[in-house]
């Protein structure tokens, strides 16, 4: 199976968001992050994500356009902490076609947004994936992060009867 060369006049070109995306970034993000891909997504994909983002820090939401089509997105915003002489990047979502994955779109947004953080004083970039999201881990590792923290993350399912346990008397 001969490998694509992806040249670069057939790159998706990475640009800024603007209003008139939000309903494709919305779709795509639909299409990526489903109950498949994470049965306890703890932050929900909704409209109110990208709009959040969009009206507090246009300027790192971007997309990645191939003829004329939007084919992913990088939505990020940036931290500064009481105290503290840092300002952490936060790459908050993502999202590429999945038939589109292996054309290395999400490499060139993640570059397009370090660029943009490094530009606003940035020092650190934070993500975070579910444990088990091993392409995810494999990307971000590929880009230079490590020190990965696993944190305990708990669900209730309030859909099912729970039996209450007797408590052992001593």
């Amino acid at each position: 199976m001969s490998q694509e060369v992806q040249h670069e006049e057939d790159a998706p070109r990475i640009r800024e968001m603007i209003i008139d995306d939000l309903a494709e970034v919305f779709h795509i993000g639909e299409e990526v992050f489903t109950a498949e891909y994470s049965q306890s997504l703890y932050r929900t994909w909704d409209e109110y994500e990208i709009t959040t983002l969009f009206n507090s820090d246009n300027e790192l939401c971007i997309v990645a356009e191939h003829e004329e089509r939007i084919v992913g997105f990088a939505l990020g915003t940036t931290v500064k902490k009481h105290n503290s002489p840092w300002k952490y990047g936060y790459l908050v979502w993502l999202g590429v076609r999945r038939e589109l994955q292996k054309l290395r779109v999400g490499e060139r947004l993640f570059k397009e947004l370090k660029r943009r953080f490094k530009d606003q004083g940035v020092r650190m970039i934070i993500i975070d994936t579910s444990a088990d999201n091993e392409a995810a881990i494999r990307f971000f590792k590929k880009h230079g992060f490590d020190n990965v923290q696993e944190h305990v993350y708990m669900t209730l399912n309030l859909s099912k009867r729970h039996k209450k346990r007797p408590v052992k008397k001593q």
